[in-house]
């Protein structure tokens, strides 16, 4: 390294295929986001278990991966990336083989845990692959990584519900596990061990605090609709989120060695970076909500299409083909310009998908899927700029020994950010549903037209956010250029 810019000497070689497998395992871990909604409604059946309970086999993937993600980027800048890439994949493998084997509903939530473990995978391989790829390949690689969500959770219906319906419920598990145990190896094969590493005394009462805050942030986030936004249980909750966060922000500014640098975190650059993050995941994370409940409620309900699951799924799944595309748009948009104005203009190009969504719903138009696929094309490719963005904003701004930390850090804004939409846009399309007949004349619950543009509209308030953020984060160099 050197000590006077903080530059590591990386190959000029471009490791294709230890990018391949990285992006890959990324694809795997998000896959894991969305191959559980097509069983949610036989989860009770298949588990013997009450439904209010089996809804818990999201809501403990989420705190699993919430929690794993920044710690297991400290870790991995403290003990070496490529080894927490491999322990994120085993995680993932061990919890799906444990689920293919659960015929209860205990097992199956430890299972599902392990799987949120991995969640950390996506920021790790963004990490390590700044100490791998030349710095005139790093732009793309970084993109194609980042962009591994969004294919992943496209795909993940459509692929869910191909397998659960045509082969079985545990071969879908069965297949998660053989792919992550894949992505294991292929990591261990390929991915070189990262150069720069801290060391230091892992911080235990930091991992602890924050645990414990996100707990108290995104289970009631989760759960609120279910127990009552202004019960005792959730307000007291958000309350001991407070109390506990107040307390973890002194101890970690005075500590020595702290699991998150918060000297770092606050640093303009940073936070409005991961501000931003908040906001994009919010709006990405409502047009997963929004569009699948209108293209699968029954043509007599407002706007309703009546597909199939794996139908509407796969009207949806090309806009993780194009957020993968707009990747590498991304990337030379922060080659010639910069990354605030790559993540400006993703927040632009989500924000026009609102619009013609909005537009679309509220105008004389009968909506169809063509709109639908417009509008899921818009997000996709205003994704792939804006996540790619994201963690080149961040690498450009820390320290290469910080690179694995503040990338975890900012996955974790994301998923705030998903965490934050998933209650507030449940929430308004919740309090708007009216009773529809389905095709064989039994009632169903659908929401109305006015949620479906409340959600929309609020989600392109989010994007209008993210731009103002992202074109508020002071200029600096795009991180192609070789003072990396």
């Amino acid at each position: 390294m050197d000590e006077d810019s903080g530059a590591v000497a990386v190959p000029e070689r471009h490791p294709r295929l230890a990018v391949t497998i990285l992006c890959a395992a990324g694809i795997v871990v998000a896959l894991m986001q969305t191959i559980i909604v097509p069983l949610i409604p036989q989860l009770p059946t298949l588990l013997d278990a009450d439904p209010g309970n089996t809804a818990w086999a999201l809501t403990i993937t989420l705190l699993a991966g919430s929690v794993i993600t920044p710690i297991g980027g400290r870790l991995g800048d403290m003990y070496g990336k490529r080894l927490m890439l491999m322990a994120s994949m085993g995680c993932v493998a061990a919890g799906s083989v444990v689920c293919a084997l659960s015929t209860s509903l205990p097992p199956f939530l430890v299972g599902r845990a392990l799987q949120g473990l991995g969640f950390g995978t996506i920021a790790l391989g963004i990490s390590v692959m700044r100490d791998i790829v030349p710095p005139r390949h790093l732009g793309s690689s970084v993109g194609t990584m980042s962009a591994s969500l969004g294919i992943g959770g496209a795909l993940g219906l459509p692929f869910a519900a191909a397998i659960a319906q045509q082969v079985s419920w545990h071969a879908l598990f069965w297949a998660c596990g053989a792919a992550a145990l894949a992505g294991a190896l292929g990591i261990a094969l390929t991915v070189p061990e990262s150069p720069t590493r801290t060391g230091g005394r892992f911080d235990l009462l930091g991992a602890i605090g924050l645990a414990a805050m996100l707990v108290f942030l995104l289970l009631p986030l989760s759960k609120g609709s279910t127990w009552g936004w202004a019960s005792p249980l959730t307000l007291g909750m958000f309350a001991a989120f407070v109390v506990v966060g107040v307390v973890w922000w002194f101890v970690e500014r005075r500590g020595s060695n702290p699991l998150i640098d918060l000297h770092v975190a606050t640093q303009r650059p940073v936070l409005l970076t991961n501000i931003a993050s908040i906001a994009t995941g919010f709006a990405f994370y409502s047009m997963q909500l929004i569009p699948i409940q209108l293209l699968m409620a029954p043509t007599s309900g407002p706007d309703g299409l009546g597909l199939d699951m794996l139908t509407a799924s796969l009207v949806l799944a090309p806009s993780g083909i194009l957020m993968f595309v707009f990747s590498h748009v991304s990337a030379r948009l922060t080659a010639a310009f910069g990354p605030r104005v790559s993540l400006a203009t993703g927040g632009v190009v989500i924000g026009a998908g609102y619009i013609v969504f909005i537009v679309a719903l509220s105008g004389p138009w009968t909506m169809n899927w063509g709109i639908m696929l417009a509008v899921a094309c818009f997000i996709g490719a205003g994704l792939g700029v804006a996540y790619s963005a994201m963690p080149a904003l961040i690498m450009q701004s820390v320290r290469v020994e910080q690179t694995g930390e503040a990338n975890g850090v900012n996955a974790l804004m994301r998923v705030v950010g998903t965490s934050t939409s998933a209650a507030v846009v449940g929430m308004i399309l919740t309090w708007s549903m009216l009773s529809v007949p389905d095709a064989d004349g039994t009632p169903v619950s659908v929401p109305s037209e006015t949620g479906y543009l409340w959600a929309s509209g609020i989600s392109l308030g989010a994007c209008v956010l993210a731009i103002v953020l992202a074109l508020a984060i002071p200029r600096r160099p795009p991180i192609t250029v070789e003072n990396v």
